[in-house]
């Protein structure tokens, strides 16, 4: 079986929370180092943006409600963090799931990937929707407990639990993925 690693929303807008500030460098270097091991291994690397029109017609409910966008085209918060290594493939996303309306099962599915291992954040939102459609498109799933993460600590920690009970997903430190 083939595994991809898959970088999500490692922009500059999601580390504006105050937490995902903090565990910025640490989040970054655990995701370069998972990076590299993939590269060593041939493993497929795709690096998922959210970036939003700044007309608002990509925008969701709670940024139309709140009339605040975020990670929007061409502004400083939509730029990939410095020093985040380059991915094989960009995919560019407007919603939570990075399978949601975008050409990533198709990405997938002509390196034959049947197993992902997702990092980035955030876990309770991007990552856990990009995991819940991964178990419906039939892939297996990877959650890399310190190359994710959350605005709380034990939000963080029940999500990882709930995919892991419910869908089956390995939860596992970087120093354990293996790409095989």
């Amino acid at each position: 079986m083939t595994t991809a690693l898959l970088l999500i929303d490692l922009q500059n807008d999601y580390f504006a929370d105050e937490e995902l500030a903090r565990c910025r460098a640490d989040l970054l270097a655990a995701c370069n180092g998972l990076l590299e091991e993939a590269r060593r291994a041939g493993a497929l690397v795709v690096e998922v943006q959210t970036v939003h029109d700044p007309d608002r017609s990509t925008w969701t409910l709670n940024m139309l409600e709140d009339d605040q966008g975020v990670v929007l085209a061409g502004t400083c918060g939509a730029r990939r963090l410095d020093d985040l290594h380059e991915a094989d493939h960009v995919v560019v996303k407007t919603r939570d799931s990075a399978l949601h309306r975008t050409e990533l099962a198709e990405v997938l599915a002509a390196h034959e990937v049947g197993r992902v291992v997702l990092t980035g954040v955030s876990t309770e939102s991007c990552i856990a929707a990009t995991a819940t459609d991964a178990y419906a498109h039939d892939l297996r799933v990877v959650l890399v407990r310190d190359a994710t993460a959350s605005v709380d600590e034990a939000l963080h920690d029940q999500v990882l639990e709930r995919l892991q009970q419910q869908y089956r997903q390995e939860v596992v430190w970087a120093e354990n993925v293996v790409f095989a």
